[in-house]
């Protein structure tokens, strides 16, 4: 057997002549760099999170301070700064790296404690499947992935600078070799690797929202979108969207509830392949729900969903039983993908459905007698908001004003929130701000109402529902350098007082708790059904529920 001999060339900041046998050879200052962020993404965040998901996160911390501590490593000797004589570079290097273990091993030890603490604050069970040493393994098998990956592009800029060197001066050869092993690695990542996996998640989303579900038969009530009388075909309407029309409370349920008869709610969806475009989707929707029967409730909802259609049940069910059924609601699907991906690849397309719906609606809304025509509201969640809030513009309403919004757990990137939350009242927490004194924008969480210490609404009213542990909507990529406004001061219902700042780490957990986070109703991005009743009694102003009945009704849901 052919034995390698590997000689590290670099230790802390020089260079280390006597031959060491170590694969892969490190750089023991971006190991300790790298080691201190390993240490950071075990502590806990917002969400909890699974054994896999935390070896990911702390793999990719490692790889990104290693990558940080071989940069300051190559800055000191570009500088030509004096490095330390050969026997301490030598010892620092064994005193360091048996430094980098020991944190290593007593954050890891740590890290299981720190999850089970964020499940024990959401009343969750214990993990007991979050062992150290599997972490670890994950975290360093991605990190070798990486560096790899990383000495591959290193080799390939190196490679090419030596050919061009007889060409260019050796600062440009520099130069152009690494702009160039950029884009052979880009074109390769993006052309083949996510350009692929897209593809492949694009088929399965579409596959997935045209399966038919055999327990749900199509409508055959003339009122419903899908039925036999509809001017929406039923096969047409996505998943999504034949679960919106199939589910709710009906005029049985809403008869055993109130103990006398009732309509049924009308609700009305449109789907992606119901017709060519946007703006035939939203004649649709305004055909339909005028053969329906919409305008002739006393409230009329359009909803904006997310990015797979999907409308949050708790919110729609909680509304139809609070106004007894007097109720229209008007959907139009723009994609099939979950919303990351929705986001990512059809954004401005979400944006653009959202705003051809507005104007059909609200401009034949506008034209109806005021005495008499429905009370409208806008509702979105998640990317279902952000879209309903680029849906319209304040100076095409202001002559004529709607009713109101509701939006729920809005997304980071909700230009109308961010402005909100960043001019809130002075002293009010970003996870609950108070603006202007509440008398066109609430608040509400899991503990709070929006009826609590403000003066009268407006005829305008915005009710935002959000959560302090939603790291949907806290999410933001300025963590990285700078600690996020909500993590001052008290912390919110959910919010382990064991989270800290880091910088770059942060940043990384949050994200990780956004793409792949999960927690129980009333935590997170999972609004409970209680929460959307509130929600709603505020922004609708339905009289007529005592403190007795509305708990009657929460347990409808429990």
């Amino acid at each position: 057997m052919k034995r390698f001999r590997l000689v590290a060339r670099r230790t802390m900041l020089g260079t280390w002549h006597p031959p060491v046998r170590v694969w892969p050879v490190l750089n023991i200052v971006g190991v300790l760099v790298g080691t201190l962020l390993f240490a950071f993404s075990l502590s806990p965040s917002l969400l909890p999170r699974p054994l896999i998901v935390q070896g990911v996160l702390s793999g990719i911390s490692f790889a990104v301070g290693y990558g940080i501590g071989v940069g300051l490593v190559e800055l000191w000797r570009y500088l030509e700064l004096p490095v330390p004589t050969p026997l301490l570079r030598r010892t620092l290097t064994y005193v360091l790296g048996a430094l980098c273990a020991l944190v290593a091993i007593a954050f890891l030890w740590q890290a299981s404690t720190w999850q089970n603490t964020i499940r024990a604050t959401m009343g969750m069970p214990e993990d007991v499947s979050l062992r150290p040493a599997m972490i670890g393994l994950v975290a360093a098998a991605l990190f070798l992935l990486l560096l790899a990956l990383a000495r591959l592009f290193r080799r390939l800029s190196r490679y090419l600078s030596e050919r061009l060197r007889a060409h260019v001066p050796r600062r440009v050869s520099y130069v152009v070799s690494v702009l160039v092993s950029a884009a052979v690695f880009w074109a390769l990542i993006d052309g083949i690797l996510v350009t692929r996996l897209l593809e492949a998640a694009d088929r399965s989303f579409q596959q997935l929202d045209a399966r038919i579900e055999d327990d749900l038969p199509q409508p055959s009530r003339p009122q419903q979108t899908g039925s036999a009388q509809s001017l929406v075909a039923w096969s047409s309407l996505g998943r999504q969207g034949r679960r919106f029309i199939s589910g709710g409370p009906d005029a049985e349920a809403l008869h055993a509830f109130f103990g006398e008869d009732l309509a049924a709610p009308v609700r009305v969806y449109v789907g992606l392949n119901s017709a060519e475009s946007p703006e035939a989707r939203a004649r649709l929707a305004l055909a339909e729900l005028k053969r329906a029967g919409g305008f002739e409730r006393s409230v009329l909802v359009l909803a904006t969903p997310t990015g797979t259609g999907w409308i949050d049940p708790a919110g729609q069910d909680t509304l139809e039983y609070l106004l007894r059924g007097d109720v229209a609601t008007v959907a139009v699907q723009y994609s099939y993908l979950n919303s990351p991906l929705a986001l990512m690849l059809k954004g401005a397309y979400g944006a653009e459905t959202a705003r051809a719906v507005f104007r059909e609606i609200y401009g034949h809304w506008r034209t109806l007698p005021e005495a008499s025509r429905p009370r409208l509201f806008l509702n979105g969640m998640s990317l279902g908001s952000l879209n309903s809030d680029l849906s319209f513009d304040l100076m095409d309403i202001i002559d004529n004003p709607f009713d109101g919004v509701l939006w729920v757990g809005p997304p980071f990137r909700n230009e109308s929130w961010r402005r909100i939350t960043r001019e809130r009242d002075l002293g009010s927490p970003a996870w609950l701000p108070r603006y202007r004194d509440g008398a066109v924008v609430r608040f509400i969480n899991e503990s709070t109402g929006a009826e609590q210490g403000y003066g009268e609404w407006g005829r305008f009213r915005i009710v935002i529902l959000q959560y302090a542990s939603d790291p949907i909507t806290f999410f933001e990529p300025t963590a990285a350098w700078r600690e996020p406004d909500w993590m001052e001061g008290p912390r919110g219902t959910g919010v382990t007082p064991d989270l800290r700042w880091f910088p770059i780490v942060t940043m990384l957990q949050l994200g990780a708790d956004t793409l792949v986070g999960t927690a129980p109703p009333g935590f997170g991005h999972d609004y409970a059904h209680r929460d959307y009743i509130a929600a709603w009694l505020a922004l609708t102003g339905v009289e007529g529920w005592t403190p007795a009945e509305i708990e009657r009704l929460r347990a409808v849901f429990e």
